[in-house]
Parts: structure tokens; C-alpha cells; sequence
């Protein structure tokens, strides 16, 4: 019950939780309660009890269906933890007064389906669970213990300097043992980049997190790209677009050694997971050079395992977007055999871009995750 006798969910509940997101993003999507753990008629009979209670709003617009929180929702989590609410919630900011115009909300919504997929992968979201990275006096609270996601606009705390990213369309930073990523969400469409602004953006993120006093331990070529899609059509055009008129150039002409792809759904919430866990991505390495020679990292063509003809094999299970397209395209400007081991529910898209130049070997992704993740 809350204070005024009206009910309020518990804490480590899903309906405690999809107020916490709702509140972090000012606008939810309706159809990303999905993602949530539990059932559907769960989910279904949680969201009706929040909007019967008033503490979820349903907003509709422009054929976007948002959840937005009620004032007494506002009020109750703002009183329960301000540490973790208050950035959001209070003063003259979208999560906080929040905007009709489509392009706003659209852009709210795609955080929100980032926020989601960190969530459900383990990255630390909320702000009392993660140390302030970008500050305006460089005084750091420490490197997170763990992968951790900021927010374009807790990116944007560092003040002034801020200017530097104006234009980029990063939804946050992801920060991981291993990498600086920066974020994107391009939704059901193929994503639209300012070169000269997504340049600005990785060079300050060098600047900032890799150099100087504000450093993390973190070298300048551990600054990395991070693209969500909502399905692998995106992923498709830019590979097959490659060498065409259309050729994505942000993402294939060197800027960035490591560009990853995946997509707003539990098979990209578990890639995500696979990504910040350097311990099993090894072992999954390990299983997979069962049976191939080692790898020649001074080769002519990118490789992580040789077969048995000593011709180069990829492992491309996490889609590495320009790593990919170096490695097939290093193939056929050398006129060499090779082989991309990569996902069972990834090989046809890379079939269709890649099926003369290269052969491919498919993992079962329902038993890898059996194996690598049966607490999921």
C-alpha cells in the first residue's frame, strides 16, 4: 500500500520494475513489456493493475504507443530512492517534462529499447548501482566493477565539453571490462550517420576515458561501436550495400576497428551478455579451435583459427560489422578459401551477402545458451 492507502507495488517485483524503467525513460513503448521476465497474461494482468491504479498513463499519438508515470508513481519512487530517480524526474529535462513531438518520443523510445536490452543482459542502468564516470571536474567515483550504461544525457554531464558530441545519435556509452561502446539504436531502419559528428564523438570518448588524469585504464583502440536493430535485415544492407553506392561509410572505412550489430530481442540481450563476458567468449573460443591449427595474427587475411589447409577461419559469432566485411573481402582480393563460423540463426544473412567467398559453419545458438547461460 502507499502512503496515501493506495497501492503501490514492492520492490524486486516486475511492476516495481517497469515503473523504474518507465521512470528512467520517461516514455516507455507498450509493446517492450514483452521483454520483461514472466508470462504474458503475467505481464498483461501487471500493466492493467498500473493503469488501473493510475500509476501508468498511457499516452497515444502519431501511432506510437507510450507508457508514461502517473503523479503519484512520480511522487512515491522520487521519495524511495532519489538517488536513483531524481536525475530523471525533476527539472526542465524530456524524462522529466515530457514532449508530444513524434521525433522526441521516438528517440525516447529507442533509449528505452536500449535500456532494455542492458538490463536484461546485466549492464548496471539505474545511477545508484554504477559510478559517475562523466563529470564536469573530472573527480571519477572509479572504474564499474562490472559492464555499466550511461545515458547520452548522463553522457552529457560533463558540461560544456559536451559540445563536442552535438549531432551524434549515440543513445548512451556502454563501458565494459574490455571496451568502450559507444550506442546506437536504428530501430526497423538502416541508421542514418553524421560522419563528421559520430568522428567528434569517438575521438572526445578517446580523449575522455582513455588519456590524462579522467583515464580508466582503457587504450584509445578499446573505444568500440554497438548498433541495435530489430531484426538482421539492417545488418544485411550495410554488408551487401558494402561496395555500392550506398556503402555505409561510418561503419566500413577503418573509423572504427570494431563495430558490433545486434538485435532489440533476447537473442541480441544474450549477445550483449556474450560481449561483456571476456571469460566466456574464451571458452567458447577454446571449443570452437578444437580440431583447427592456431591462428596467424601477422597473416595477410584477419584470422582467429587456420584449418587444416592452413586457410583462415573467422570467428564471427558476435557480428562484427567491418571485421566481417575485412575478412571476406581480404578473401577475395587474395582469391583464398576461408571460413566464418558464426550463429545458426545468423548464417543466412551472411549467406546472402557472402555465400561466393566464403564457407560457413553454424553453432546452435539454443544449445550454446543452454550451456553458456542456463540461468537465463
Amino acid at each position: 500500500m502507499g502512503e496515501d492507502g493506495g497501492y503501490f507495488p514492492k520492490k524486486d517485483t516486475q511492476a516495481y520494475r517497469l515503473l523504474e524503467l518507465v521512470a528512467v525513460c520517461g516514455e516507455f513503448p507498450a509493446e517492450q513489456v514483452y521483454r520483461l521476465a514472466g508470462s504474458t497474461s503475467y505481464k498483461d494482468t501487471v500493466t492493467w493493475l498500473l493503469k488501473k491504479e493510475r500509476l501508468l498513463r498511457v499516452y497515444y499519438r502519431d501511432k506510437l504507443r507510450g507508457y508514461r508515470l502517473g503523479r503519484r508513481a512520480r511522487t512515491a519512487l522520487l521519495s524511495d530512492n532519489p538517488e536513483r530517480f531524481s536525475f530523471y524526474l525533476t527539472g526542465n529535462v524530456d524524462t522529466s517534462l515530457l514532449k508530444s513531438e513524434v521525433t522526441r518520443r521516438i528517440r525516447l523510445h529507442r533509449i528505452a529499447e536500449v535500456y532494455m536490452a542492458m538490463l536484461n543482459a546485466g549492464v548496471a542502468i539505474f545511477r545508484d548501482e554504477k559510478p559517475r564516470v562523466f563529470v564536469p571536474d573530472g573527480t571519477l567515483d572509479g572504474k564499474p566493477e562490472g559492464a555499466a550504461f550511461y545515458s547520452s544525457r548522463e553522457v552529457k554531464e560533463v558540461g560544456i565539453e559536451a559540445v563536442k558530441i552535438k549531432g551524434s545519435r549515440m543513445a548512451g556509452v556502454l563501458l565494459s571490462l574490455d571496451g568502450i561502446f559507444l550506442t546506437y539504436n536504428s530501430g526497423p531502419y538502416m541508421a542514418k550517420w553524421d560522419y563528421r559528428a559520430e568522428q567528434r564523438a569517438k575521438a572526445w570518448m578517446q580523449v575522455t576515458l582513455c588519456g590524462g588524469g579522467n583515464s580508466l585504464g582503457y587504450a584509445p583502440e578499446d573505444v568500440c561501436g554497438l548498433l541495435f536493430g530489430d531484426s538482421l535485415e539492417p545488418f544485411f544492407q550495410i554488408l551487401s550495400g558494402a561496395d555500392s553506392g550506398a556503402r555505409c561509410f561510418f561503419l566500413l572505412d577503418g573509423s572504427y576497428g570494431h563495430f558490433y550489430y545486434l538485435t532489440n530481442d533476447h537473442k541480441g540481450e544474450v549477445m550483449l551478455r556474450l560481449l561483456c563476458d571476456r571469460d566466456r567468449r574464451e571458452e567458447l573460443d577454446r571449443i570452437l579451435s578444437q580440431g583447427l591449427c592456431a591462428g596467424n595474427p601477422s597473416g595477410v587475411i584477419e584470422n582467429d583459427a587456420l584449418d587444416g589447409n592452413g586457410d583462415p577461419v573467422l570467428f564471427g559469432y558476435l557480428p562484427d560489422i567491418p571485421r566481417i566485411h575485412r575478412f571476406c573481402s581480404a578473401l577475395q582480393l587474395q582469391e583464398r578459401h576461408g571460413t566464418l563460423i558464426c550463429f545458426d540463426f545468423q548464417r543466412e544473412v551472411l549467406e546472402r551477402c557472402y555465400g561466393g567467398l566464403a564457407a560457413f559453419e553454424a553453432i546452435s545458438f539454443e544449445k550454446f545458451e543452454r550451456r553458456f547461460y542456463p540461468e537465463i
